[in-house]
């Protein structure tokens, strides 16, 4: 009975790790951070959305953006920082902002050498965002 018991308990935390696949792609935590400072670096300049980030602290942003890609794409990071409704509660976005930043950060993946299926990859985690950036 013992041995059954310890051969599921084995059983069960072999599935229950996470897919830390995607986490890996992006180069773990370095590679991430270097696509966000990219990334951030990109954002002022960008002709649509560039205003919005003439005032922000780019190393804060980076590092915020990193854990919370961290996080999602499988690695041991912790975001803690706002949710996604609250850091952009008041700035009334639209549709066509939302896009314009994700044009740039598929710029800043290109440009850092991540694969197209695992820019899809991440995009796919980060998509559940747009609503509460939106605020709706």
């Amino acid at each position: 009975m013992r041995l059954l018991l310890i051969s599921l308990l084995l059983a069960l935390s072999t599935t229950a790790q996470a897919d830390d696949s995607l986490y890996r792609a992006w180069g773990e935590k370095p590679g991430i951070r270097a696509v966000m400072d990219d990334f951030v670096a990109r954002l002022p300049q960008h002709e649509r959305i560039g205003r919005r980030f003439k005032m922000t602290d780019p190393q804060h942003l980076a590092s915020q953006l990193t854990e919370q890609l961290c996080e999602l794409a499988g690695g041991p990071c912790k975001y803690e920082g706002p949710d996604m409704a609250s850091a952009h509660e008041g700035m009334e976005l639209q549709k066509a902002d939302f896009n314009a930043l994700v044009e740039v950060l598929q710029a800043a993946m290109q440009a850092r050498g991540i694969a197209f299926a695992d820019q899809n990859r991440m995009l796919a985690k980060l998509a559940p965002l747009h609503r509460e950036m939106l605020g709706r």
